[in-house]
C-alpha cells in the first residue's frame, strides 16, 4: 500500500527496520534538544504529514527499548491517526523515570503501525445474547 507523505522536516521518511517489522520508527524533528523532566509530557514534532487510504488508521506506539531503558513512553498509547487527518504527526511523550531525559533531533521516539479499521453502526436492542463469560470483567478468571 502506498501512503502519501509530505516531509516538512529534515529527517528521513519512516521505514521498516526489518522485512517483517510491524511498525516504522518515527523520529523527533527538533531545532534544539529538549529536556523532558520526570513526569513531564510534551508533544514532539516529526515534520511528517500523511494521507492514509480510507479504511485505515496509523497507530503511534512506544518504542520498547526507550521505555525499558529510559522510562520514556507514548502517553496516549496507542495514539490514532485517522485517515482524514492532514496535520503534522506529533508524538505525545512522557518521562516516567526519576531522571531528566535529553531528547535530540533525529532520535527515534515512537513506532507507527498502519492497520485496517472498520466503522461500526450501533443497533439499539433490548437484550444481548448470552455467553459463558457473561458480565465477567477485570480479573474474573482469577489467579492460577
Amino acid at each position: 500500500m502506498e501512503i502519501k507523505v509530505v516531509n516538512k522536516g529534515h529527517q528521513p521518511l519512516p521505514q521498516y527496520a526489518t522485512p517483517q517489522s510491524a511498525g516504522m520508527d518515527l523520529r523527533a524533528n527538533l531545532d534544539t534538544p529538549i529536556t523532558l523532566r520526570p513526569m513531564e509530557r510534551r508533544l514532539i514534532p516529526t515534520g511528517l504529514y500523511i494521507a492514509l487510504p480510507p479504511g485505515y488508521e496509523a497507530q503511534v506506539r512506544p518504542r520498547s527499548g526507550l521505555a525499558l531503558k529510559k522510562g520514556i513512553t507514548v502517553l496516549n498509547s496507542p495514539g490514532t491517526i485517522d485517515a482524514d487527518y492532514r496535520g503534522e504527526i506529533g508524538v505525545l511523550l512522557i518521562n516516567l523515570s526519576q531522571d531528566d531525559f535529553m531528547l535530540n533531533d533525529g532520535e527515534r521516539i515512537a513506532q507507527m503501525v498502519v492497520a485496517r479499521c472498520e466503522q461500526g453502526q450501533f443497533l439499539s436492542v433490548d437484550a444481548l445474547d448470552e455467553t459463558i463469560r457473561g458480565e465477567g470483567g477485570y480479573g474474573h478468571t482469577g489467579v492460577k
